[in-house]
């Protein structure tokens, strides 16, 4: 049902793109607002691992270090490359994946999250972490990104068109209300699309990794403890624009930014968790 969802969710952003630039006047403002996208996200892809593995100060673990072992058995596991495995110099407990492929992935946790869990929870969230690898996420943000992007230049362009561009009597007054209307909501209706990706990414990941470890309740009570963690020791180095990319949110924040939340509710995953182990 996610894959479905995520399916169905990259196509109501295509569908957005292509109302908005007839809207505009053609496709060719959309096509080139897509490029323009395309290629920021396409260097964002293809950098990604290096960006935010500087950005958190990573320090690659060696073969020898419990962690790098841990992920090698995993990934032999699950027939997957071994990635580079990096240690996140801080007491907030939390991991995320990167990469723009399996052969050239990393997996990273903080020093936070190896100290808070047992053994086999944190088995389960480098299981996550490698499933992240394996249905090649990375990738699929960055499309769904692309889109979104497109879609906010093609609104500000229509923004700048209906005030600049709009004349007329009555009909005309409308036609830039109109626009200015769509070139407001068609942005931030992608951007909530684009997060709605994301967790529904986070499920798959969930229920994969756990299937990869051969322990869902590890993977559920690890969960719970990073959530209860995260919130007692939150990640001040942690930016909105790579906060999907952790296991759990390391933003806090109030009841409307967990609206925009690109993490799909706790309770629902553990939930999800228990029903596979009970299964």
């Amino acid at each position: 049902m996610n894959t479905l969802k995520t399916g169905f969710l990259l196509t109501l952003l295509t569908l957005i793109l292509v109302g908005m630039g007839s809207a505009l006047g053609g496709s060719s403002g959309a096509m080139i607002a897509f490029i323009i996208a395309a290629g920021m996200n396409f260097f964002a892809y293809w950098n990604s691992d290096k960006i935010i593995l500087k950005m958190y100060n990573a320090e690659e673990a060696g073969p020898e270090t419990p962690l790098y072992k841990m992920v090698e058995k995993l990934a032999h596991k699950g027939g997957l490359p071994m990635p580079k495995v990096y240690i996140i110099p801080t007491d907030s407990p939390n991991a995320f994946a990167t990469g723009r492929n399996p052969e050239n992935a990393a997996v990273a946790a903080t020093r936070g999250i190896i100290a808070l869990l047992s053994h086999d929870e944190l088995e389960g969230v480098m299981a996550h972490e490698l499933a992240h690898v394996a249905n090649r996420d990375t990738l699929i943000g960055t499309v769904a990104a692309t889109f979104a992007g497109a879609i906010a230049m093609i609104g500000s362009m229509m923004q700048w068109a209906a005030i600049f561009g709009g004349r007329g009597g009555d009909g005309g007054r409308g036609n830039v209300a109109g626009g200015l209307i769509l070139a407001f909501i068609a942005p931030v209706a992608a951007s909530l699309i684009q997060m709605a990706v994301s967790r529904s990414r986070e499920y798959l990941a969930d229920a994969r990794g756990a299937s990869l470890c051969g322990n869902p309740m590890a993977l559920a009570r690890a969960l719970d403890r990073l959530q209860q963690g995260s919130i007692r020791k939150p990640m001040e180095e942690a930016r909105p624009a790579t906060a999907h990319m952790f296991i759990v949110n390391p933003l806090s924040g109030s009841s409307m930014a967990k609206f925009f939340s690109t993490h799909p509710p706790m309770e629902e995953r553990i939930a999800k968790l228990k029903a596979m182990a009970g299964r």
